[in-house]
Formats: structure tokens, sequence, C-alpha cells
């Protein structure tokens, strides 16, 4: 029987939702980092199997909202669940249970036609008598359609994963063609791989005052290379000052990293182009929110 349904992951903020979307797709469709609320969009993975149509929605990590952003994102979490046929909450292997854990799960019951599935993550990173003590703890939060311990970094029962989460959804057709594995934008997944290059090593302040849009991006007519035009923004010009860094020897970097998995994912030499603007207090200004996509 043909089955094809959504399934969305929750949890804290870096519990490993996006790697796991990402190691389960097979290709990297959502951006990746240590920092907190990386996720900022609802992004779609496609998996194509035998036995059905997995379409995996990673999403932000649920939060208390400091912020207009941060409502919004939650909205967008809630939005996504209310519509989604499983949802898959994941606890790291190597951190206690907590109180934010406890309130995602008490918020699962909002959702009553998703079946809910517990994700063990990060096992690689975790001892054998972790692995068991989460797995016994996670078990008795609620009664699970599922409970699976899984590394992303080594593959370890994503198979298996894949497989039953699949068995868990309706049957029906296939909603996507096969060999699509993203219904992402493709300029939006550029905006986010600029934004990931520019996430590592800055101040733990700075990832939340972050916004990437990209003006144009279109191939050149004499030459096999593509333009992309990109706008950093910041809210304050201290922040600006972080990325362009001393001489623009850190925007630098940025553009040279960001440019390496640009042309990685659209298969062609790029020149970019990123200016570093400042929007004061975007995050808490509705207008601005909405110019910058959110």
């Amino acid at each position: 029987m043909m089955r094809s349904g959504f399934v969305s992951f929750v949890g804290r903020p870096n519990v490993g939702k996006s790697t796991l979307t990402n190691a389960l797709v097979g290709e990297k469709i959502a951006i990746t980092s240590s920092k907190p609320q990386t996720t900022r969009h609802a992004i779609r993975g496609i998996i194509n199997r035998d036995e059905g149509q997995l379409i995996l929605v990673d999403t932000p990590g649920v939060h208390r909202p400091r912020t207009l952003l941060g409502e919004r994102l939650n909205a967008l979490v809630q939005s996504t669940l209310s519509d989604v046929d499983v949802i898959g909450m994941c606890f790291p292997a190597d951190e206690p249970v907590g109180p934010g854990d406890a309130f995602i799960n008490a918020e699962l019951d909002k959702y009553p036609r998703a079946l809910k599935v517990a994700i063990v993550t990060k096992t690689d990173v975790a001892s054998s008598e972790q692995i068991a003590q989460q797995l016994l703890t996670v078990s008795g939060l609620r009664e699970w359609a599922l409970v699976i311990p899984v590394s992303a970094s080594n593959g370890e029962n994503l198979e298996t994963l894949a497989r039953e989460l699949t068995e868990l959804l309706p049957a029906g057709q296939a909603l996507y063609l096969e060999g699509e594995n993203t219904d992402g934008d493709m300029e939006k997944r550029v905006s986010e791989l600029i934004r990931e290059s520019i996430l590592e090593g800055v101040h733990d302040e700075l990832p939340h005052s972050l916004a990437v849009t990209i003006d144009d991006m279109s191939p050149r007519e004499d030459k096999d290379i593509i333009d992309i035009y990109a706008n950093v923004f910041v809210e304050r010009d201290s922040q600006k000052a972080i990325i362009i860094g001393k001489g623009g020897a850190r925007l630098k970097e940025i553009g040279a990293t960001s440019r390496s998995s640009i042309e990685a994912l659209l298969g062609s030499q790029v020149y970019l182009n990123i200016r570093v603007k400042v929007a004061k207090d975007w995050q808490r200004d509705p207008k601005q929110l909405q110019r910058l996509g959110f």
C-alpha cells in the first residue's frame, strides 16, 4: 500500500532537528549551527521510498519569545503542527529532559490528529547508559506511537526511522514528483547558506539579530557564472562592525565560505556580493519583519 504524508520534527532549540532532516533526505536542505534558533522557516524535505513518500517539515525550535520575531516563529511552528500527520519530538541523548521539554510535550496535546513519535538524537555522543536512561525517561512522558534512538552523524537507525515513519502515514499517492528532495525556494536556500556562514564564530547575541535577503540572483550572459547580490541586516552599528571585521577580513571570510556552499548547491561558479546594513530593532518592528520575509 502506497503511503504519503507530512512529518514535523519539534523540540527545544539545538536538539538536532535540522541535522536529522538533512541526514534523512540525503542532502543539505536546512542549515545547521551550534547556535540556538538557527531554523527560521518551515523547510520541507522529500524522501521517496518504495512503500511511500515521506515529507519532512523542519521547524524553528519552540522557545519563550522575547521579540515579535520569536512570537512569529512560534506561530509558524503551531500552524505547521496543525497540518502534519506525524510529530516527532527530539530529545538529545546526552542532555537530561528538562522544563523546556516538558512544556513542548504538553503543547503536543493541542494537535490530536497527529501521531506522536519520540526520537532520542545524538546517540553518537552519549554512553549506552545515558541512551538507556533517556529512552526510559522519554517513554514515561506519554504514550508514543514510536520511541527510537538515532544518530544523524553516523547514520545509526536512520533507515529504521524512515521506514517506521512512512508506515505511520495515511494511504495515498505521492504528493511530489519522484526525484524532488525539497520544495524550498532556491533564493531562500542561498540566503540561508550565507546566514549559516555568518553564524559560525560570532558572539552569542548576534545570531538572533541576523537576517539575509537576496536582491538579485541571475546567470551572467557572457559567462558560465551566476551573479548574486545579497544583503545582511543587523540591528546595530556595532554588530555591523563585527561582521565586517578589521579591514573587511571577517566579511571576506564569510563570502568565501558562503560561495563554496552556494556553488555546490547551484552546480555553477558564483560571483557573490554581500552588503551589510543596519535595520534598527528589526526583530520588533512588524513592517521590517514583513520586508525581511517573516
